[in-house]
């Protein structure tokens, strides 16, 4: 089984780079200063390794490439429902990804998968008003930031929208010590002056002074990391989306979440454009299905209601949170050399570590924003594959002679 290593070129370490680990995909400065905690610590995680940390493992034990491709040919082959998880990967990658599941039947679901279904469950449900980071930069007054935590997901996401400003923006950051949606509907009563509104200034003064500052900017911008906000975030996205409808009768609002890191946003991008339908999905015997409950990674691995678990994890971002399992149940993990001390008890596992986009390997992923495809370019010469190469072999040797994805 033949198989392409990552490119292994490596580019002058002062020009700028176009970095992988947050959704903001900052490309303004080199990889050498780049002044972020998140980037120096993805680039450690991902630095190459030696020996046997670096090496493909089967059941727990080293091993080699071929053997270890061939051994997950054979789990896959056996399997009668697979789930192809985790898609941290890139837009080559998450091709090779949706190809592989509609021939073996996989259901699919990202890692991050329940805040990018939520969100998209709002926008289905209600649409949207959304920006972009240029547009922020440019043009918004006022941003408001719901919750605390965005720093630690986008650690320069302040300073991208601030960057060039000769006037800045005003920030509020808006932390509900209770019921986010609660709080949600008070600030929609005090923007829209109804007639509770009168009682709930007096009791929420806070709030109604930031309902005075949306009601007076001349561009609101929203901004919200989707897994902050707890397991209703569906219902607080179509609370926010109503607040900036409101707001956009007299003035000008948008929304800016930032979310779908890790190849998240990526993934889901490309099986809707390869499909037609968003992760979540079935290739199943009547054909693509999708239902956002059902599907999802979790409630599927809790129910027993698969025979074998593909992940992928090819940013750092995905290590801490380890691999999924279930008693007995076949894994093939394609991951970051890091991945493999993540993995738990090692039996009925396949273990193949992947390059970095962006670090290891050129590729492209898309912007939190959701409007730009960025370019990705290697910093470090390595010898792993990528995920597509993986997979491509995987799906050459399930069905020889299908064409590439």
């Amino acid at each position: 089984m033949p198989i392409a290593s990552a490119m292994g070129m490596r580019p002058d370490p002062s020009l700028v780079w176009t970095c992988p680990f947050c959704p903001l995909l900052c490309d303004d400065r080199p990889a050498s200063a780049t002044g972020c905690a998140l980037a120096e610590a993805g680039l450690r995680q991902t630095a190459a390794p030696s020996g046997v940390a670096g090496a493909p493992r089967i059941d727990g034990q080293p091993a080699t490439l071929e053997s270890a491709l061939a051994a997950a040919v054979q789990r896959l082959a056996r399997s009668r429902q697979p789930l192809i998880g985790g898609w941290g990967t890139d837009v080559a990658g998450a091709r090779a990804l949706t190809t592989l599941a509609e021939l073996s039947g996989a259901c699919c679901d990202a890692a991050a998968g329940e805040p990018l279904s939520q969100s998209l469950r709002a926008q289905q449900d209600r649409g949207g008003y959304s920006t972009t980071l240029a547009e922020v930069r440019e043009h918004a007054d006022l941003i408001v930031v719901l919750g605390s935590g965005l720093l630690s997901r986008a650690p320069r996401w302040l300073e991208r929208v601030l960057d060039g400003r000769t006037t800045p923006p005003q920030i509020v950051y808006l932390d509900a010590p209770g019921d986010l949606p609660d709080t949600l509907v008070r600030l929609h009563l005090l923007v829209a002056g109804k007639s509770p509104a009168a009682a709930e200034a007096l009791a929420y003064p806070a709030l109604a002074t930031l309902a005075a500052q949306l009601k007076a900017a001349r561009y609101t911008v929203l901004v919200w990391e989707p897994s902050q906000l707890g397991p209703h975030a569906a219902l607080c996205i179509e609370r926010l989306m109503q607040l900036i409808q409101r707001l956009n009768q007299t003035t000008r609002a948008a929304a800016l979440p930032i979310g779908g890191g890790d190849g998240a946003m990526t993934a889901q991008y490309v099986h809707a454009w390869r499909t037609g339908l968003p992760l979540r999905s079935r290739h199943g015997p009547r054909g693509l299905e999708h239902d956002p409950l059902r599907f999802g990674a979790q409630r599927l691995l809790e129910d027993g209601a698969v025979d074998l678990l593909l992940w992928v994890a090819s940013f750092p971002g995905l290590v801490a949170g380890g691999v999924p399992a279930a008693t007995g149940l076949p894994r093939i993990v394609l991951g970051l050399p890091a991945l493999a001390a993540q993995l738990g008890d090692e039996r009925h596992t396949v273990f193949i570590p992947v390059a970095t986009p962006g670090v290891h390997t050129d590729g492209h992923l898309f912007r939190a924003d959701g409007v730009v495809l960025m370019p990705l370019h290697a910093l470090q010469d390595n010898d792993l594959p990528t995920v597509g190469a993986v997979v491509e072999v995987l799906m050459q040797a399930l069905a020889p002679g299908r064409a590439a994805a």
